[in-house]
């Protein structure tokens, strides 16, 4: 079985939109005894706020997510109990060594002098994206009875509660008095709604364009009903503002996720043209085998980056200076070519020799995207199988099969001798 192309592009897509939004939403302004302090460009430019909505991913992160555990679990010829370690190692082995790691670093930068302002940034930029960890691990976790779950009563009732618990939480944040603690539940329940989709997704429910079409369109009525109430612009939390659609969840990011969900979902046929290329292919495969440690460590990247350059006392626009007008934004986006190449080496460095090598984690030799992909298998679970040649099918290209035919057996041998190598 192959993987799904289309919705590997969709979680490179993710990444990438929560990579680059981070490093333009987030400034670090260098101060006048050398250390950094956290500002936002959203503050400034509240007209920049609807870009958020492009660059705020993390409903199709949690969409693949589940599509991929679905097909997963469903490949996984053991026990549940085996694929779910295997899926956990995945997760929490490049989180305890960037643990690790960053408790080294900031060691070293308490020994050499540095700021206390600039380690209180960079430990809180360092470790606010783990929390998706125990979200993704719970929605992990039960998958098979969110499976069994949509089977039964289908996505849109699996998903209703959800969305009753994140509206309850909206309502009860706009009556009762501002700094009220509550139960973090919409961490939880928003990001199941996407999940869920990704689960109906991977069961063959939600193919074809009349789905897409249904979710985009419903997602964008949505926005646009929540937006007449009052609900905030940006999709993520913007300094100083009293709501926040991100921390918690609202009912508009969730919205936004469908949206998302059904553009990708109509955009299918697009991404499948586009990944025939090898370098978009082969760009979307290298997303894929490191996708958390690209989400792990792409804001210590920043803060490093940004840390070491201002050793030398200098302010250099767009990278420490106080983002406050369009021309921080212009010079932002020409230190992006900088970061990314830092990222990835720190990403390749840290990658598992056998992944470096072309070859997966539980022993699989993974083919090179010549314009088709990469071979659709659960790395921990599923066993390499071999082809049966059948003289009526008509596949990609680049799939390799393996012909078998007696000496015996003339028309076989025939229908073999047609087949292009």
């Amino acid at each position: 079985m192959s993987r799904d192309r289309a919705v590997d592009a969709l979680r490179a897509y993710a990444i990438g939109g929560v990579v680059l939004g981070h490093w333009l939403v987030t400034g670090l302004v260098l101060t006048g005894d050398g250390g950094l302090h956290q500002a936002s460009p959203l503050t400034a430019l509240p007209d920049l706020a609807p870009m958020t909505w492009v660059l705020q991913t993390l409903g199709l992160f949690f969409f693949t997510a589940g599509f991929g555990s679905t097909r997963s679990l469903a490949r996984c010829p053991g026990g549940a109990g085996g694929w779910l370690a295997g899926r956990l190692r995945r997760l929490l082995l490049p989180t305890v060594a960037l643990l690790g790691v960053g408790a080294a670093v900031l060691l070293a930068a308490t020994v050499l002098g540095t700021s206390d302002d600039t380690l209180a940034v960079a430990l809180r930029l360092a470790v606010s994206p783990l929390w998706f960890l125990l979200p993704l691990v719970i929605l992990v976790a039960v998958t098979g009875p969110l499976r069994a779950a949509v089977r039964r009563w289908g996505v849109a009732r699996c998903g209703v509660p959800a969305v009753a618990v994140v509206a309850a939480v909206d309502l009860a944040v706009r009556l009762l008095p501002s700094g009220t603690d509550l139960p973090p539940v919409t961490v939880l329940a928003a990001w199941s709604v996407p999940y869920l989709l990704g689960v109906a997704h991977a069961d063959g429910r939600l193919d074809g364009r009349r789905a897409g079409g249904t979710l985009a369109a419903g997602g964008a009525v949505a926005l646009a009903a929540l937006l007449a109430l009052g609900y905030p612009v940006s999709a993520v939390g913007v300094p100083g503002a009293g709501v926040s659609n991100l921390n918690p969840p609202s009912l508009l990011v969730v919205a936004l996720a469908v949206t998302q969900v059904g553009l990708g979902l109509l955009a299918r046929p697009a991404l499948h043209r586009l990944l025939t290329g090898p370098l978009p292919g082969a760009a979307v495969t290298e997303v894929n085998r490191s996708a958390v440690r690209i989400y792990l460590w792409h804001q210590p990247v920043l803060v490093a980056v940004t840390a070491l350059t201002a050793r030398g006392g200098l302010a250099l626009p767009g990278l420490h200076t106080a983002p406050d007008g369009p021309g921080w934004v212009l010079a932002r986006c020409c230190w992006l070519p900088l970061l990314a190449v830092v990222l990835v080496t720190v990403v390749r460095v840290g990658q598992p020799r056998s992944l470096r090598r072309g070859v997966s984690a539980g022993g699989e030799r993974r083919r090179q995207p010549g314009g088709g992909g990469v071979a659709g298998r659960s790395a921990e679970c599923v066993p390499p199988a071999p082809h049966v040649y059948d003289h009526r099918r008509s596949g990609r290209p680049d799939l390799q099969e393996v012909i078998a035919v007696r000496d015996s057996d003339p028309p076989s041998r025939g229908r073999a001798d047609g087949q292009s190598r």
